[in-house]
């Protein structure tokens, strides 16, 4: 969760609660991942765990300086962490490309691609294609970053897996296809949770054509963190120079939010835990969905619509110029 005035309403789906720690995430020898925005939040705790289990961990970031300073804090932490830092700015489809090109070149397996990266709430901006930010990064930058590595995670022996982060607040999300890019109106809460609905859309839709396609060893899972205590809170804040809505922000993460790290369990939890399945939503079990340990969860009615989430994926496809191939 991301802010103090919304609540969870949806519920674990199991009568049992999750007891999963960092410490049952399992040996990850071997395995290659790579992390958006892995350099601070839930992106670093998220690229430490992995390290500390030995993945090899690709961490995609915007900035290279500030990815630099976390490959080193990793390191102090985890000296045997295999790490490598690339270059990927999600709002510029050109630097997906180029990081897919790269990583490509560098690499062969991919066991998990973990879409972490976003913007929160913030005014109205677009990405170089022209696209508003929060969509254009949340949601199409992540799209098309799947496309162009999906044929990694298809090609890897053994089960991989492809995790888009949400928010709870999808549940606010409606998909306005007349206005995609908040031209004619914009709300900044409105605009997040249609990016955050996107997220969930594209999880179940990638779910339904893996089954199509007869893919049973690529999972499409979705996860969010409840309410962590990020420096995402306090970009919307930031950009739009609001001192209130910033000491607002910080005072409610000292007082409700749970620890990045903490956060960053769900986001694991689906990366790695044998478990779970394609089209598993993993979010923290406690209160209101904004806290604990991670388990499934059940999105909103309007995240599984088959025909919104279709129609998603095909002016997907066409305003980032990919195509997923599934054959």
């Amino acid at each position: 969760m991301e802010t103090a005035s919304i609540v969870y309403s949806h519920r674990p789906l199991a009568s049992v609660m999750s007891d999963w720690h960092e410490g049952d995430i399992p040996d990850l020898s071997g395995k290659t991942v790579v992390v958006t925005g892995a350099n601070s939040g839930l992106g670093f705790e998220a690229t430490r765990m992995f390290a500390e289990k030995g993945a090899h961990v690709v961490m995609a970031c915007r900035s290279l300086d500030r990815g630099e300073t976390a490959m080193q804090r990793i390191r102090a932490a985890v000296p045997a962490a295999s790490l490598t830092l690339s270059e990927l700015d999600l709002a510029d489809l050109d630097s997906v490309r180029r990081f897919a090109d790269t990583f490509t070149a560098d690499h062969g397996a991919l066991h998990a691609l973990c879409n972490n990266a976003g913007v929160m709430a913030i005014p109205r901006r677009e990405t170089e294609q022209g696209f508003e930010m929060q969509f254009g990064v949340n949601h199409l930058g992540h799209f098309a970053l799947s496309a162009r590595l999906f044929s990694h995670l298809r090609d890897t022996p053994g089960e991989t897996r492809l995790v888009t982060v949400s928010s709870g607040l999808h549940e606010r999300g409606r998909m306005d296809f007349d206005d995609l890019q908040g031209k004619q109106t914009y709300d900044e809460w409105d605009a997040y949770a249609q990016s955050k609905l996107a997220n969930l859309l594209f999880v179940y839709e990638l779910d339904r054509r893996l089954t199509a396609a007869g893919i049973d060893d690529v999972l499409s899972v979705g996860a969010h963190p409840g309410y962590a205590d990020t420096n995402l809170q306090f970009r919307g804040p930031e950009a739009s120079g609001s001192t209130a809505r910033l000491w607002f922000s910080k005072l409610a993460n000292a007082v409700f939010a749970q620890s990045a790290a903490k956060g960053a369990l769900p986001l694991v939890y689906a990366a790695t835990e044998q478990s779970v399945e394609s089209g598993t939503y993993a979010g923290p079990q406690g209160l209101f969905g904004m806290r604990g340990t991670p388990g499934p969860e059940a999105p909103s009615t309007r995240a599984k619509d088959p025909e919104t989430a279709k129609r998603l994926w095909t002016v997907s496809q066409e305003l980032t110029e990919t195509k997923f191939r599934l054959a």
